[in-house]
């Protein structure tokens, strides 16, 4: 069947040429008078509320704008945190073998469990949390493909009516997967939404997010911080644990960050403090330290002692919703790529991870003490991959931004896209070839 569609104000005129079923190739026309102010299906509008561009597809438009109207141009890009060095070699073999694995009959692994297969949960628990003295059992450790998504999926399990806090400036993904699934009104002039609880964290309160004056039932940290670098004590951990369970709040907790922690006295997981199994979630990627930020592995943590409340009041297992929800919309990650990030705790994945991390935390050197050099202020950098910079006087993060595009051509993050605290302030990260760290380096000392 074919068709021509003419419209007339409300009236939609369909008009359809069909084979005559007693004559064949006799033509039959048809007319369809469709009403068509029958309402359109409806969007999610909570998506309408977010703000004009997600921080980094903003960055994407000026740096392809710049890039078009300067094609000579060569720009090096510190910005967002993508990684650059190769994955470690014993993953890439791990990767190989698990390959020639699922070209044989015997080897071949079709659909896997979705919470991840039992060796690589076993390695993580052993290695990431055991050793550190942490009772985390693998039956509580949820492989998938990334920590922002689990950030973000965590939500499915909680309820809608849950008090937020986020600290200020924020890893965006906190606050726009709020907003999208209704948990927040609309944004100010400042560009923090309604409902949410904003937790400053700057260089005048030494970036330590203080405790909420009003009751909290959701708070998201972040340690060693994204994007400011900076990290929290164990006695600051201790603090915020005591909060949660005097408030019976749920802490939901990004380590993503925690392989480049230099300092042995700063706990690398939550569940080093204690009580902590009984109010937070703990989110963890291989992105960073392994390298997986194009082949996408990552854990969440859920204690099977973790309660919420019903809203009747019944107690409810966290544990079992989320095994639930990852049982129905997960189907797991690849068994190739499972094979690659448990190479990550073989003795020559512990090494070869250690060298990147170096390799990386060198880069974040460099960037400080450059900067430092040219008489601005830095954070950051010491126990993590980034450097959080206070822009010159005079000019906005975004003026900032600019300007090292256009005259130095290196490319960073504005701190306004991270929130309002974040004005004033820049990011740069330490993730790329040391080549391009020194070179923009140095356009940024020619410029400055």
């Amino acid at each position: 069947m074919r068709g021509k569609i003419k419209t007339t104000l409300n009236v939609v005129l369909i008009t359809c040429y069909s084979y005559g079923s007693t004559h064949l190739g006799s033509l039959h026309r048809k007319m369809l008078l469709i009403d068509a102010s029958s309402p359109m299906v409806q969007v999610n509008g909570n998506y309408l509320k977010l703000k004009a561009g997600y921080l980094f597809p903003e960055i994407a438009r000026r740096v392809r704008a710049f890039s078009e109207s300067h094609p000579e141009t060569d720009l090096i890009r510190l910005g967002i945190g993508d990684v650059t060095e190769p994955l470690p070699l014993a993953c890439r073999d791990a990767m190989k073998d698990a390959i020639d694995e699922m070209g044989t009959s015997d080897g071949f692994h079709g659909y896997g469990p979705e919470q991840g297969y039992s060796w690589l949960r076993e390695a993580i628990s052993k290695s990431d949390f055991y050793s550190r003295g942490c009772e985390i059992s693998p039956e509580e450790i949820f492989v998938s493909d990334g920590s922002k998504c689990d950030s973000s999926n965590i939500l499915d399990i909680l309820g809608e009516d849950n008090r937020i806090a986020v600290t200020d400036p924020v890893y965006p993904v906190y606050v726009d997967s709020n907003v999208m699934t209704g948990r927040t009104g609309l944004s100010a002039e400042s560009g923090r939404y309604d409902g949410l609880s904003y937790l400053p964290i700057t260089a005048a309160n030494g970036f330590e997010a203080q405790l909420p004056e009003e009751d909290v039932d959701l708070i998201y940290l972040c340690f060693p911080n994204n994007p400011t670098g900076a990290v929290a004590t164990r006695k600051q951990l201790a603090k915020w644990v005591d909060y949660a369970q005097e408030h019976d709040a749920l802490i939901l907790f990004d380590a993503a960050y925690e392989a480049f922690i230099q300092n042995d006295l700063i706990p690398h997981s939550i569940y080093e403090i204690n009580g902590a199994r009984e109010c937070a979630i703990e989110f963890r990627s291989f992105s960073k330290n392994a390298g997986f930020t194009g082949t996408r592995c990552a854990f969440t943590v859920i204690p099977k002692s973790l309660k919420g409340k019903a809203k009747n009041g019944e107690e409810i297992d966290l544990w079992s919703l989320w095994n639930r929800r990852q049982s129905t919309k997960f189907n797991g990650v690849s068994y190739i790529v499972q094979r690659g990030a448990a190479a990550v705790y073989s003795s020559e994945g512990k090494k070869q991870v250690n060298e990147l991390v170096n390799f990386y935390m060198a880069n974040a050197k460099i960037i400080r003490s450059h900067l430092s050099d040219l008489g601005l202020k830095v954070y950051g950098g010491e126990n993590a991959p980034y450097v959080w910079i206070e822009v010159p006087e005079g000019v906005d993060s975004w003026g900032f931004f600019d300007q090292l595009l256009s005259k130095a051509n290196v490319v960073g993050t504005p701190g306004s896209g991270f929130g309002a605290s974040g004005e004033g302030y820049f990011r740069l990260s330490a993730f790329n070839s040391r080549l391009n760290v020194e070179q923009a380096m140095q356009r940024i000392s020619a410029t400055l």
